[in-house]
């Protein structure tokens, strides 16, 4: 029975030895060295872009308090304020092409606001080409720029003519004006064409193409021009801070005027003193490494002044003072 009793009494002493060398330890495991805590992954600040209450296009106002206009308008600002590099040169080519498009505009009673068709056409691109075939700074294509007054055919092709161009846009856009009555409308006949628009409209009982359901590409087509405005008017509040230095500065040229063919241009580039690569840059309309003029048309070649060609980046003019950092 002792025997017994002493060996029920040994768990009981070995509990209370265990405890009591723990307690110690416990308390005192507070004043040990921690291990640090795994550091938190760093991430780059993404913020969404903040939308203004309504935005306008030639002078009509677009509600944004409407879901769905806000929640596309806010798909086509949030891929222009991330897509940086696009975004970029655009607004570093608008200061070189915009002071030759806005007067041009003007002049044929388009609205102002019709340059950013323009450039999201082709990213301000005069030599932009897309894998339909349409060419140039307003993408016309091949039937379509001959219907509007533009030489196309395999050594001149001048849809890459800036100016030209820009006046068989006019036309286009005036014809489709006269239709619609509605500049957004007419914007949306720019992508999809008269017909579908038209059709559209009768079909859906609509006034204006923003208010369609239209394929994915045209209903994106609109509010890309309204997103890339909105960055144009303020790029600073959605994260763009340029400074004059940065900007493309306007090119400055003499005209040469023929009414003969030019058998080599590269010969040519050289008699003008430029690189035959300078010579095509400024003059993108001539396709080939002459040019023919089998009618006798008189046409006028653009020769880059020395200013422009080593310009001094500290001197240049900015367009629009919203667009840099004092």
């Amino acid at each position: 029975m002792r025997t017994k009793k002493h060996l029920r009494s040994i768990p009981a002493l070995a509990a209370a030895l265990a405890a009591g060398c723990a307690i110690p330890f416990l308390m005192g495991n507070a004043n040990l060295p921690q291990d640090p805590p795994e550091a938190a992954p760093r991430h780059s600040l993404v913020q969404t872009p903040v939308l203004p209450a309504q935005v306008s296009f030639a002078g009509q106002a677009v509600d944004l308090g409407r879901y769905d206009l806000r929640e596309r308008f806010d798909r086509e600002l949030t891929a222009f304020c991330y897509l940086h590099s696009t975004t970029l040169l655009i607004l570093k080519r608008a200061n070189r092409y915009f002071p030759v498009v806005e007067p041009i505009l003007r002049e044929n009673g388009i609205p102002d606001d019709f340059k950013y068709l323009m450039a999201i056409e082709s990213n301000l691109d005069l030599q932009a080409r897309s894998p339909r075939g349409a060419a140039g700074p307003w993408q016309f294509m091949e039937a379509t720029g001959r219907q509007f007054g533009l030489e196309v055919n395999r050594n001149i092709d001048e849809r890459y003519h800036l100016e030209k161009a820009t006046r068989a846009a006019c036309k286009y856009l005036r014809q489709a004006y006269g239709k619609y009555h509605d500049w957004v409308s007419v914007a949306a006949s720019y992508n999809a064409g008269q017909h579908r628009i038209s059709t559209s409209l009768a079909n859906q009982g609509e006034d204006t193409a923003l208010d369609l359901w239209l394929n994915s590409e045209t209903s994106r087509y609109m509010f890309r021009i309204l997103a890339l405005k909105t960055v144009f008017t303020h790029p600073a509040r959605y994260g763009f801070r340029l400074r004059a230095e940065n900007l493309y500065p306007p090119f400055r040229y003499r005209d040469t005027t023929f009414q003969v063919a030019i058998p080599d241009l590269v010969a040519f580039a050289k008699e003008q003193g430029v690189s035959y690569y300078q010579l095509k840059d400024a003059n993108p309309w001539l396709r080939g490494t002459h040019l023919e003029n089998k009618s006798g048309r008189t046409y006028t070649v653009k020769i880059p002044l020395r200013e422009s060609v080593w310009y001094d980046p500290a001197r240049t003019p900015v367009h629009d003072p919203a667009w840099v950092q004092p």
